[in-house]
């Protein structure tokens, strides 16, 4: 394989990467883009991009969310700062990575740039060959992620403004990747106090129609879910 030459810098070079997870049809996916270097003409990669001089790294993440994955407004949080010495190819890269969620019912305008063959919602279950350390990344968002779970309201950032019981627990049971005794799942939510009733219920089902909840607060809050 031809080898790639590095780019000499004086400093190192700051970046930021982003894992968007969603849940759709009851599984959870990663958004990755296709780059277009031959180097990377096999693999997929996370939203992300350099923070310029001027520029704030939180403002450099809105930024490429928006140009590169047509995402915006959504729950975003720092993960970890990816520094290995050979991590990218094309130089001496540290990369601050975020990770952000998205609920079902947020409309999003997929795009990417000219920079990027393709943009795809892909199983986080089943990653295809990635970029730089994104793999890495990925895993330690979704660790993250379940760790969160256990001990946040985070979950509102997964499910619609409205949803029901069964639909709050199967978030929890795909990314948790087990299931969850549902009595008693049912019981600690409304002991928490965190969703109340909002007087409708969802029809349509294969079982009788099932109460609808929304969240009381989507402020971040500390509470012992699991």
């Amino acid at each position: 394989m031809k080898q790639v030459l590095k780019k000499t810098h004086k400093f190192v070079i700051v970046a930021i990467d982003v894992v968007i997870f969603a849940i759709k049809d009851g599984i959870l996916q990663v958004l990755l883009i296709k780059p277009k270097q031959p180097v990377f003409k096999k693999s997929w990669a996370l939203p992300g991009g350099m923070v310029m001089p001027k520029e704030s790294v939180d403002d450099a993440v809105k930024r490429h969310l928006f140009q590169k994955a047509g995402v915006s407004n959504v729950h975003l949080e720092q993960l970890y700062t990816f520094g290995s010495v050979n991590r990218d190819p094309f130089g001496r890269v540290v990369s601050v990575a975020h990770f952000a969620l998205i609920p079902p019912d947020k409309r999003i305008n997929l795009k990417t740039t000219e920079a990027y063959a393709d943009i795809k919602w892909l199983r986080a279950d089943n990653l295809p060959s990635l970029a730089y350390d994104h793999k890495e990344i990925i895993m330690t968002a979704l660790e993250r992620l379940r760790s969160k779970l256990a001990y946040t309201n985070i979950v509102y950032s997964l499910l619609p403004e409205q949803f029901t019981m069964s639909q709050m627990q199967q978030v929890y049971e795909v990314i948790l990747d087990r299931k969850l005794d549902k009595r008693n799942f049912q019981k600690k939510i409304k002991v928490l106090n965190l969703i109340k009733k909002v007087g409708r219920q969802k029809r349509g089902e294969p079982n009788r129609p099932a109460e609808l909840f929304t969240f009381i607060s989507k402020k971040s809050q500390t509470v012992d879910v699991l």
